[in-house]
C-alpha cells in the first residue's frame, strides 16, 4: 500500500506542474505557439546579414551597417504597421499575409547581386518581419481566458527564446556551407508558418455587428470625434508609463549583447567567454522559465516586475567589479533569473491596459519600446563605458533602481485602470425597445 501511494504521489506531482505551467490553453493558442517556435526557430538570415554582406557580398563593414539599419528602420515601421492592420484586417490575415510575403523576400534576397536591391529588399523583411509581433499577442490574448494569460505569456517567452536559440544554431551551420542555402531555409520555415496558421488558426478578431456599434456624438462645431485608433494608445497616460518602464527594461536586457562584450573584451575575456555568458542565459531560460508561473501566480504583477527589475539592475551593476569569466557568470544568472520573472506580467499588463478593439495597436506601441533601446543601448552605452568606465554599471544599476520604484508607485494606479477598463467594455444589457406610436 506503501509503494502505491509512493507511486502516486509521484506522479501526481507532475501532472500538477504540467497543469499549472500549460494546462487549461485552448487549441488554437497552441497552434499560435507552434507557429511562433517554427517562426523564431528559422528566422536566422538576418542574424548574419552583416556578415553575409562584407564576406559573401565583398560590402565595406560601413555600408554593411547601412543596410542592417536599414532593417532595423523597416522593423520599427512595421510593428505599427502590423498593429495596425491586425486590429482593422484582421490577426490571421495580417499573419498569413505578412509570413507570405517575408518568404518571398527571402527568395529575392538569396539571389540578389545588386547592393541598392539587397538594401531595399533588407528594408522591406524589417517590415514584414516585425508586422506579425502584434498580431500573434493580440490572437493570444483574444483567445486565452484572462486567468491563463499569465501562463499562455510565459510559454510564448519560452518558445521565443528556444526557437532563437534553435536559429543560432543552425545559421552557424548553414552559413558555413552557403549563404544562399541560409536565406531559402529561413524561407520555408517562414512559409511554414504561414501553412500552419492558414490551415489551423481561425480568426480571433470579434467584430461587432453595425447595430452594437455606438454613435459617435456630435462635437460643439458639428464635428465627429475622432474614432479611436493608434493616436489613443499614445495619448493613454497609464499606457506610455508603463511603456517607458518596459523600455527601462530593455536598456537593461540590451546591455549583454551591446556594452558587455567590450566590458569583458577590457577586462581580458575573449569572444569564447562572452559566448560562455550568453549561452549560460540561454540554458537557464529554456530550462527553468516553465516553473516560473508557480512562483508569480499570487504576487501582484507590480511586485513581480519591481523584482525583476531589481535583479536585472543587481545582475548588471555588480559588473563594475567584475574581472573574470566566473563574475560574469554569476551575475548572469542574477540578471537572467530578472528577465525570466519580468516576462509573464510585462506581457499580461500590456494586454490588460488595451481596449479590446485595439490590442494590436496597443501592442505595437509597446514592442517600439524595443527597437528604441536596441538604439540607445549602445549610442549611450558606448559612450558612457569610454567616458567612466566600470562607472558605466554603476548608472545602468541606479537607472534599474529607478524603475523599481517606478513600477511601485504606478502600480496601484495601472491596477485601478485596469479595473475600470474592465467594467467599461464588459458588455452592456440589451437596451429595450421603444414602444412604437
Amino acid at each position: 500500500m506503501r509503494v502505491a501511494e509512493h507511486d502516486r504521489r509521484a506522479t501526481a506531482a507532475p501532472r500538477r506542474w504540467f497543469a499549472d505551467t500549460a494546462g487549461g490553453l485552448p487549441a488554437t493558442f497552441w497552434y499560435l505557439w507552434a507557429g511562433l517556435l517554427i517562426n523564431r526557430a528559422g528566422a536566422f538570415a538576418m542574424l548574419f546579414l552583416s556578415l553575409y554582406l562584407t564576406d559573401g557580398r565583398g560590402v565595406s563593414e560601413s555600408l554593411a551597417g547601412v543596410v542592417v539599419g536599414a532593417y532595423g528602420a523597416g522593423g520599427a515601421a512595421g510593428v505599427l504597421l502590423g498593429g495596425v492592420l491586425a486590429d482593422r484586417w484582421g490577426r490571421r490575415s495580417t499573419l498569413v499575409a505578412a509570413h507570405l510575403v517575408t518568404a518571398a523576400l527571402m527568395v529575392a534576397l538569396a539571389f540578389s547581386r545588386h547592393l541598392g536591391v539587397i538594401a531595399a529588399l533588407a528594408l522591406l523583411v524589417g517590415v514584414t518581419h516585425s508586422m506579425p509581433s502584434p498580431a500573434f499577442v493580440a490572437a493570444i490574448v483574444d483567445v486565452v481566458p484572462e486567468q491563463r494569460r499569465s501562463r499562455a505569456f510565459n510559454l510564448q517567452f519560452w518558445a521565443f527564446n528556444l526557437g532563437m536559440a534553435v536559429a543560432s544554431l543552425l545559421a552557424g551551420l548553414l552559413a558555413e556551407a552557403s549563404y544562399v542555402a541560409l536565406f531559402l531555409v529561413d524561407a520555408a520555415a517562414t512559409l511554414a508558418t504561414a501553412g500552419l496558421v492558414a490551415w489551423k488558426v481561425p480568426e480571433t478578431l470579434a467584430r461587432r455587428p453595425p447595430r452594437e456599434r455606438p454613435q459617435a456624438a456630435r462635437l460643439g462645431n458639428g464635428r465627429r470625434p475622432r474614432r479611436p485608433g493608434l493616436h489613443t494608445a499614445l495619448t493613454d497616460r497609464h499606457f506610455l508609463a508603463f511603456v517607458g518602464l518596459t523600455f527601462v527594461l530593455a536598456v537593461l536586457t540590451m546591455q549583454a549583447s551591446t556594452i558587455m562584450p567590450l566590458a569583458m573584451r577590457a577586462d581580458g575575456l575573449g569572444p569564447s567567454a562572452y559566448g560562455t555568458v550568453v549561452a549560460l542565459g540561454g540554458v537557464l531560460i529554456v530550462l527553468g522559465q516553465l516553473f516560473v508561473p508557480r512562483i508569480i501566480d499570487n504576487h501582484r504583477k507590480a511586485n513581480v516586475l519591481a523584482l525583476s527589475t531589481a535583479l536585472l539592475a543587481v545582475g548588471f551593476g555588480a559588473l563594475a567589479v567584475a574581472d573574470d569569466l566566473a563574475f560574469y557568470l554569476a551575475a548572469c544568472v542574477v540578471w537572467t533569473v530578472g528577465s525570466m520573472l519580468a516576462a509573464p506580467p510585462n506581457a499580461q499588463i500590456n494586454a490588460d491596459l488595451a481596449p479590446p478593439a485595439l490590442r494590436a495597436r496597443y501592442q505595437s506601441v509597446f514592442y517600439l519600446a524595443f527597437p528604441a533601446a536596441s538604439f540607445v543601448a549602445p549610442t549611450l552605452g558606448g559612450f558612457s563605458l569610454q567616458q567612466w568606465g566600470d562607472g558605466h554599471w554603476v548608472l545602468v544599476g541606479a537607472l534599474g533602481l529607478l524603475a523599481v520604484g517606478g513600477h511601485l508607485v504606478a502600480g496601484p494606479s495601472r491596477e485601478r485602470r485596469v479595473a475600470a477598463l474592465r467594467r467599461e467594455t464588459a458588455d452592456p444589457p440589451e437596451p429595450a425597445l421603444a414602444a412604437q406610436p
